[in-house]
């Protein structure tokens, strides 16, 4: 499916507000104009799109969709709609509602974004539901689930380049004895995961394989039916490879008897502006097949159509 990016200056925000108004009234919604315009705008311009709809028609976008649209094709639209903070406060509220796999959903969240942008999330958080992310985690966690995730969302890590070797080669061998151990939920194991820069993660698991020959990542996997352990490996992809941990979740989503629209609206919604191209060409190399002919297999109508405008939609 190819897809056409529309330049900022090729189409005025008045006019996309007047078209997605226009697509609501009527006999029927016309979810073909809703999508060759949201599909097609970047988050600034989106946010634009919100407010002077807002502005315009005494109501908030959300709303309005919300009232047109239904299923799988409405979710993808209204999480797609949020401003990235936004969509980041939502999907961990949503998460702490259910403490199964949902824990992944605020690992996602909290490890491939940037300090600044998780402390966005966290301020939407507060705006939003009237109290902190760190409250609900603490007070609906328990146990090595919750000493693992408070503090990954609590943290403000360095975000600069700068790595200790040193350190790197130390803390190596300190994991290696814990995991040796099979001490998971170690206050020093969580310690480095939590505190220390991505770059810095990186380099001691850089020098695990060096010293160990064994990639940490992979050993993980070993006791992955262990739901805790199998947290504490998305943490480490999200921190170090997050493109790998979401053509996994993809593929997880797709490849399988039932898709699972949720996880595959949540990947597509919070991606396609980060890092599509390079999860596609992970889905593709671990797969041999493209992404969105995999989508386009398991999906149907407008939902696949706005999906696979998505995906495309860093190739241009």
């Amino acid at each position: 499916m190819s897809t056409i990016i529309v330049p900022a200056h090729a189409t005025s925000i008045t006019d996309d507000v007047e078209q997605l108004h226009k697509a609501f009234s009527g006999w029927g919604t016309n979810e073909k104009l809703i999508i060759s315009i949201l599909a097609h705008r970047d988050a600034e311009q989106r946010k634009q799109i919100r407010e002077t709809y807002s502005a315009t028609h005494n109501e908030d976008l959300l709303k309005s969709l919300d009232k047109e649209l239904s299923n799988d094709f409405e979710k993808l639209v209204l999480l797609w709609i949020l401003s990235p903070p936004e969509r980041d406060a939502y999907l961990v509220n949503e998460a702490t509602k259910r403490w199964t796999k949902s824990n992944q959903v605020v690992v996602e969240v909290v490890c491939t974004r940037s300090s600044h942008d998780l402390l966005l999330a966290k301020q939407a958080y507060h705006a939003r539901y009237k109290k902190s992310m760190e409250e609900d985690i603490a007070y609906l966690t328990k146990g090595d689930f919750r000493k693992l995730l408070l503090p990954l969302v609590a943290t403000c890590r360095y975000e600069g380049s700068e790595v200790n070797m040193t350190l790197a080669k130390t803390e190596a061998k300190l994991l290696h004895e814990k995991l040796d151990d099979k001490c998971y939920n170690d206050d020093d194991l969580i310690r480095i995961l939590t505190t220390r820069s991505k770059f810095q993660i990186n380099a001691t698991l850089n020098q695990y394989k060096n010293i160990y020959g064994e990639d940490i990542i992979k050993e993980l996997e070993e006791d992955s039916k262990d739901e805790y352990i199998s947290l504490l490996r998305a943490t480490l992809e999200c921190l170090t490879y997050p493109e790998k941990y979401f053509e996994r979740v993809l593929r997880l989503a797709i490849n399988k008897t039932g898709t699972d629209e949720g996880a595959l609206t949540r990947v597509v919604a919070t991606r396609a502006e980060v890092d599509m191209k390079v999860i596609k060409e992970e889905y593709l190399k671990r797969n041999s097949v493209p992404l969105d002919k995999a989508i386009a297999k398991d999906t149907r109508g407008d939902y696949e159509d706005m999906l696979l405008a998505l995906i495309g939609c860093v190739d241009e």
